[in-house]
């Protein structure tokens, strides 16, 4: 890895040039996100497109998207000369990263029940997205990334740490539910109860956009903020989406809860 990213880059103050060009490059694609959505939802799941020619299945779809947001964060740390991997701050924000995604990537595919097949197009987005994501985040953590010593104790960690926990913890318990939402055999779509879905239609992306924003907070860069404002943008619109939705198809859903957050929005 080291002879690759030594044929890319000239030197390292060329490589962190560009890793701080790809988070704010990032911020502009989160705003022109933000506008397409204004349109359009993110054509996977309940609103691809039925005349989508090529699809893929959706756990093999989840696996092979979100893979590379592990493989190559892994490779890095792995298989490069990461000087910053061995300070305690660095660490622990590499783990909330790696915590997330080895769930997400390696678990939670192997978990989901039905699935609508995602479009072609989508499923590539996804991927470079991911490759994208996570050769920013951890090269930036694991080799450039410089903390004071106290960083851990200091209050934008600790809260942006106690964030992240939260929101993790959410995302995961949200995700339950909804696979439980129909017993063996059964199909169709069913009124999520339980946890944070007695407050909002979409709590599995309440947490994750806690997650990343504790995230953001504690990594304390352009990059890691990036990918807290990118995730709120996608994630807010789909549960906006989702809830216009369930109010649409159920006569019977609850009229008090809201989109994404308890009793305001």
């Amino acid at each position: 890895m080291d002879a690759i990213l030594s044929r890319l880059f000239s030197s390292e103050e060329e490589e962190l040039y560009v890793l701080d060009c790809l988070g704010y490059f990032m911020i502009f694609m989160a705003a022109c996100t933000f506008v397409a959505l204004l349109f359009q939802d993110v054509p996977y799941g309940r609103y691809a497109p039925s005349t989508a020619r090529f699809r893929v299945d959706a756990r093999i779809a989840w696996f092979v998207q979100e893979l590379p947001a592990f493989l190559v964060p892994f490779c890095l740390v792995v298989w490069t000369s990461s000087a910053k991997t061995s300070l305690l701050p660095n660490q622990l924000v590499i783990a909330m990263y790696f915590c997330h995604y080895i769930q997400r990537s390696l678990i939670y595919p192997f978990l989901i029940r039905g699935g609508k097949p995602t479009p072609l197009d989508s499923f590539v987005l996804a991927i470079m997205f991911c490759m994208y994501n996570g050769y920013m985040q951890i090269r930036y953590l694991s080799h450039y990334a410089d903390y004071p010593a106290h960083w851990v104790t200091h209050p934008r960690f600790i809260a942006g740490s106690v964030l992240w926990l939260v929101g993790w913890l959410v995302n995961m318990h949200s995700d339950h539910i909804l696979r439980n939402l129909r017993k063996p055999g059964e199909t169709g779509y069913k009124i999520p109860i339980g946890g944070l879905f007695e407050y909002v239609s979409g709590a599995n992306f309440l947490g994750e956009i806690t997650e990343w924003a504790g995230f953001a907070l504690a990594g304390y860069s352009v990059h890691s903020t990036a990918f807290a404002i990118f995730t709120a943008v996608v994630l807010s619109s789909r549960a906006v989406s989702h809830h216009k939705w369930y109010h649409a198809k159920f006569e019977d859903y609850p009229k008090s809860r809201k989109a994404l957050i308890p009793f305001l929005f």
